[in-house]
């Protein structure tokens, strides 16, 4: 564990990815001091624009990578979707990578984590591999209609997911899904979604934010509401649910995990994502200590911050317009910073498109109930287009 930060030359830290979530980790790693280095293959990435420096080069970029890391004391990556053999042999190689990629490796598949869950006893949404129409309606015949078809690999925000509901409809979901490697889940009736952010440090040390009470609008997260409107019993839950998940995999930095409540208060996980995510950014503006600032501690040596609650949030996204695709504007940014306990945060995106997450706004007050009106008050005023 670190016990002085050296000022010259700064501990170094280098980001695979150079999205919102890369520049809110660099922003929180300029804060304490550290340099930051990111890749990304677009030139001024949201990231780039405040890292120490950008290497712009494709993910898959090996060389790349190992110049990046060369210049890093410690590697970390702000989405999963990379390639995990080429972290790996970095780490193999002495140097430091966190989370750890044989982790990342394991979780990237949504078929492995789940099998990695119910191996450690842990409860999740019912499962099973998919490799052909008959292996589907072999699932069908299990869980009923409708059900899940998922990718394995790749899918999010409701990319790689498809809901069927008939025998007549297994065959357009193969397709759809591009005949790659699959996985049927059953459909769970729930009361509502929510997440837990979770960290834990090097040595072990593990601290849980407030559930997040997730919404979502075809099926990319809309709204997160905090603290979540489910009982104690179910909240506590959840809290040792995300904890066991942490333990199992043994991460280091902070994850998110996902998870149902039904009807009966059970608490089923549905995914787990080694990094910040975005239904933890309120933690930036409604915690002792951001999801962001959490992460850089974490993969630093770090102690670990307060990750309690100060004030009741409201997180909405914002993202383009439908119909709208070019240079992005803002509308409506006046009159929504107006309102009491508007925190607005844009991520550097210059081109918008429809449903592209280009930033978001998150309102706190001392009241929950505030913070949900004042919220809906600044989504009506707030567009995105060109």
């Amino acid at each position: 564990m670190l016990n002085r930060i050296t000022m010259s030359p700064p501990v170094r830290i280098a980001i695979v990815g150079g999205g919102q979530l890369g520049k809110m980790m660099t922003m929180a790693a300029k804060q304490m001091g550290f340099h930051v280095t990111v890749l990304d293959p677009t030139p001024a990435s949201p990231a780039g624009q405040v890292a120490d420096r950008q290497i712009v080069a494709s993910f898959a970029d090996g060389s790349a990578i190992r110049q990046m890391a060369a210049e890093a004391d410690v590697v970390t990556y702000e989405f999963e979707h990379i390639d995990s053999d080429s972290l790996i042999a970095l780490e193999e190689s002495g140097q430091a990578v966190y989370p750890d990629p044989k982790i990342l490796r394991v979780i990237q598949n949504k078929l492995t984590q789940k099998q990695a869950l119910v191996g450690a006893g842990i409860s999740v949404t019912p499962f099973m591999p998919v490799s052909s129409r008959s292996d589907a309606e072999h699932a069908a015949s299990i869980y009923g209609f409708p059900f899940l078809l998922k990718s394995c690999m790749g899918g999010y925000d409701g990319k790689g997911n498809v809901l069927v509901k008939s025998l007549d409809e297994i065959n357009n979901a193969i397709e759809l899904l591009g005949r790659c490697e699959m996985m049927a889940e059953k459909f769970v009736p729930f009361v509502c979604e929510v997440s837990v952010m979770v960290a834990r440090s090097i040595d072990g040390d593990i601290r849980s934010y407030p559930l997040s009470e997730n919404e979502h609008k075809e099926n990319i997260l809309h709204r997160s509401i905090v603290p979540a409107r489910v009982s104690n019993i179910a909240a506590d839950r959840a809290r040792r649910a995300a904890e066991a998940v942490m333990s199992t995999f043994s991460g280091v930095g902070v994850f998110c995990v996902e998870m149902f409540v039904t009807q009966e208060e059970e608490i089923l996980i549905n995914e787990v994502a080694p990094r910040p995510h975005n239904s933890g950014h309120y933690t930036i503006e409604a915690c002792v200590t951001s999801q962001f600032e959490q992460q850089i501690r974490a993969i630093a040596g770090l102690p670990l911050g307060d990750a309690s609650l100060v004030s009741p949030a409201v997180m909405i996204n914002l993202l383009g317009e439908e119909g709208h695709n070019g240079p992005a504007i803002l509308d409506g940014c006046a009159e929504a910073l107006a309102l009491p306990g508007v925190h607005l945060h844009l991520y550097g995106k210059a081109l918008t498109a429809p449903k592209r997450k280009m930033g978001h706004v998150t309102v706190t007050a001392s009241v929950f109930e505030e913070a949900v009106a004042v919220a809906s008050k600044a989504q009506k005023m707030l567009r995105v287009i060109s």
